[in-house]
């Protein structure tokens, strides 16, 4: 665990810590959203809570709160920014396939509009990117 105000090894707990130049686009005490730096659509935000949480795979069933948070956050974002819930994707990149060890949930938006590499790297119900709905049937 890091000092107050020193940077983490963790990129997540530093922008949700305002150690990085980083626009948040929203924050409450348990969850922070950004955009993602490699956007697979014209909208791809990341919701991350704010306690370090390695994975999906590290989640008890007293996250279960956590997670409903993160997704319901994501859907507001979306309606907020004029992007359809039903034209969008919702996911966890799923151990070991992920390349930030802190929980992310994945908006992207419009669906309709990711090119090929976007959809195999964001691919629905895959073994590397799961849905939210999965991921909360684990809890």
């Amino acid at each position: 665990m890091t000092a107050p105000g020193q940077k983490s090894a963790c990129i997540f707990c530093n922008i949700v810590n305002k150690l990085e130049d980083t626009e948040i686009l929203y924050e409450d005490d348990f969850v922070c959203v950004f955009k993602d730096i490699k956007p697979a659509s014209r909208y791809h935000i990341l919701t991350v809570p704010k306690r370090h949480i390695e994975d999906a795979r590290c989640l008890t069933p007293n996250d279960k709160e956590l997670v409903e948070k993160m997704l319901t956050v994501a859907k507001e974002m979306l309606l907020k920014n004029n992007y359809s819930i039903e034209d969008a994707r919702f996911g966890y990149h799923w151990p070991p396939f992920r390349s930030v060890k802190h929980l992310h949930l994945h908006t992207i938006a419009p669906e309709s509009e990711m090119g090929f590499l976007g959809k195999m790297i964001f691919k629905k119900d895959s073994y590397w990117f799961v849905s939210p709905d999965y991921v909360a049937s684990r809890l």
